[in-house]
């Protein structure tokens, strides 16, 4: 691990400190965990809704399974890293990654990522033998699917990417029901048809930096015109499955339907939009929005089962 402390350019020799903490976070990719915990809560807590549990009384359950969920999260986002560094240099996006800058070694990510895989899958089959499994199920999706095979080679790549953030909702429910309910399945598949639109966005606004690193990504090897198509596709895919979580009741069904049919609207209007790069932002940052509002609903309407 390289040292914490960088010369400045002043001549002076003061030492200038650089955050190791915000390294570190970076490597393990905070966003993703933070993103990937509240599905994963969402999953639990309805599960406790729908088995007449006791949130209260399982608490020592609810952390073991929440801490053991981000770090399979992180551990596996290191692991990405440590697989991507020959291409993050090379992506503005990412080139600032501690892979890249030297603040942490091939060896250092390679401990971290492995150290919080293994720990955090001690944790999940501590809770159930459901939960672990899942998580190793999400992992294997996450780096050998996604990173190791499809990433570099496939115009799919996004869709097999899909599989394994669509499944903390699982590791989260079968913490507290290892029989996965029908619910536990419209959670999968929502978080499913939710990711490729997502991503897609990002790719739009990213291609000319996954073009230069030869990587397939859609609007890279079929254009804008087919990404957006593809888009619109899912999100019109999405648009039904919350009427699988019709229990909530027709609040949430209201709410939901008005979320995925402003996103429509949205991805309905990039077909005329003059400026490719501004409507890929508005989807991006709509899509984020959609999912924190969509599963914090689900919470809040589910108390009411």
């Amino acid at each position: 691990m390289s040292n914490s402390r960088a010369v400045t350019s002043t001549g002076e020799n003061e030492p200038k400190t650089t955050s190791f903490i915000k390294d570190f976070l970076a490597l393990i990719k905070i966003g993703i965990v933070n993103s990937n915990l509240v599905t994963t809560f969402t999953g639990m807590w309805l599960a406790f809704q729908v088995t007449d549990g006791h949130f209260l009384q399982r608490i020592d359950l609810i952390l073991c399974t929440l801490l053991g969920a981000a770090l399979i999260i992180g551990g596996s986002a290191a692991m990405n890293n440590y697989i991507d560094q020959d291409i993050d240099p090379i992506m503005k996006r990412t080139k600032s990654r501690p892979t890249v800058t030297g603040r942490f070694t091939q060896r250092d990510v390679l401990a971290v990522s492995l150290s919080f895989l293994i720990v955090g899958e001690i944790l999940l089959f501590s809770a159930t033998p459901s939960a672990g499994m899942w998580g190793l199920i999400g992992i294997l999706a996450y780096v050998v699917l996604y990173s190791l095979w499809s990433k570099r080679k496939f115009v799919s790549n996004t869709i097999v990417g899909s599989i394994s953030g669509a499944i903390p909702p699982l590791i989260g429910w079968s913490a507290i029901d290892p029989s996965l309910s029908f619910e536990a399945v419209a959670l999968f598949l929502i978080m499913f048809a939710w990711q490729p639109p997502h991503f897609y966005a990002l790719a739009m606004k990213r291609t000319e930096e996954y073009r230069a690193a030869n990587i397939p990504m859609l609007p890279v090897v079929k254009g804008f015109k087919r990404t957006k198509l593809s888009m619109l596709f899912w999100i019109l895919l999405l648009l039904p499955l919350p009427f699988l979580l019709d229990e909530l009741g027709t609040g949430f069904l209201i709410l939901a339907t008005l979320l995925n049919a402003g996103w429509l609207l949205l991805a309905v209007r990039g077909f005329n939009t003059k400026d490719d790069m501004k409507w890929a932002n508005k989807m991006f940052i709509y899509s984020l929005n959609h999912m924190t509002i969509l599963f914090v609903s689900i919470i809040i309407f589910s108390v009411f089962i």
